[in-house]
């Protein structure tokens, strides 16, 4: 349920304007950690600003769309849904000048279909992908636990989907519209839409379904305004300023969708190219070296665990008799 889960409690934001100071936050981070010794026109010059990060971010929504409507098999409108919100989450609390924007994208797609039981293998899911699929592959990967560590672990997403659904279903028993189904293209393209915006983070699946539901009406000619009124909010008026105030900004921000300029982006991805963080270049040495070094010591470990093992075998334990627990047993929300 949407109103106990950890989308609403830690997810869920009141205003447009607290999450652009997340964003301005990650960015100011990261600039003053790896431009510590540049003067501030030098940083200027050097690093993305917020409002490029911002600009960037936006054309990858756009690939994230476009990659999950190519995908094959085809993929559910769930999954897709899951994945949005993942790659708004994670660059809430990260820059993409520390983390490439086309390498997180890949990640959240994947775990998305993961967590939503969309099964397909790793195998199957970097066929989807152009270019070196081993390496798109261990890239996804190594992201993968990255990522539900900046999600906090709180995976489970609540989508406009079954609120669609259930919408429908009363408005063909309580309404005298013909053919209500009519309605679905109108539905999908809106919330394909809202996907681009930052309504998934402020809004109810709730909310946002309704205002896709209204939207495609009004495209119908049809008014629903009595439906809302007096089948849905008859016994609880007292709601419905907040609701018509939520489907109002929802149905805004769709309409007011600005796609990025595409020689801007192509600029902002040559100083994206300068400016991000080596480290985590899988294309870099120093990349290429600090995992050398992890393997080497992870190596290391198996050694000394074999050296352990053997210490315990010549003590004679009997690990029968011990009372254990299995740490890795988590429940994820």
């Amino acid at each position: 349920m949407y109103s106990l889960s950890s989308q609403k409690k830690f997810w869920t934001f009141k205003t447009e304007q607290e999450l652009a100071e997340l964003r301005v936050k990650q960015n100011v981070r990261f600039i003053a950690k790896h431009g510590a010794s540049m003067t501030e026109e030098q940083r200027q010059a050097h690093f993305l600003s917020a409002d490029e990060e911002r600009l960037l971010l936006k054309q990858y929504e756009l690939q994230l769309k476009e990659f999950c409507k190519r995908f094959e098999p085809p993929m559910p409108k769930y999954v897709v849904g899951t994945a949005f919100h993942y790659f708004k989450r994670f660059y809430l609390n990260n820059s993409s000048m520390d983390y490439h924007p086309k390498e997180i994208l890949a990640t959240c797609v994947y775990l998305a279909c993961k967590v939503e039981e969309f099964n397909v293998s790793i195998a199957q899911f970097v066929a989807n992908i152009k270019g070196d699929r081993v390496k798109a592959m261990d890239i996804i990967l190594s992201n993968e636990l990255l990522l539900m560590q900046e999600l906090n672990y709180y995976l489970t997403i609540h989508n406009p989907m079954r609120p669609i659904e259930g919408f429908l279903i009363d408005i063909k028993t309580r309404c005298n519209m013909s053919n209500p189904d009519r309605l679905r293209p109108g539905i999908e393209d809106f919330i394909d839409k809202t996907f681009l915006t930052d309504a998934p983070l402020m809004y109810a699946p709730s909310q946002i379904a309704l205002a896709a539901v209204l939207h495609a009406a009004s495209k119908e000619q049809e008014n629903l305004d009595s439906y809302v009124t007096e089948s849905l909010f008859g016994s609880a008026k007292d709601k419905l300023p907040v609701l018509i105030e939520a489907v109002r900004r929802v149905r805004s921000m769709v309409r007011t969708i600005e796609l990025p300029p595409k020689d801007r982006v192509r600029f902002l991805e040559k100083k994206l190219e300068k400016c991000r963080n080596q480290e985590n270049n899988p294309d870099s040495q120093i990349y290429k070296q600090r995992m050398k070094k992890m393997y080497e010591d992870e190596d290391d470990l198996d050694v000394m665990g074999s050296s352990y093992h053997m210490n315990v075998s010549d003590a004679s334990l009997d690990v029968s008799q011990l009372n254990t627990t299995n740490p890795a047993n988590m429940t994820i929300d």
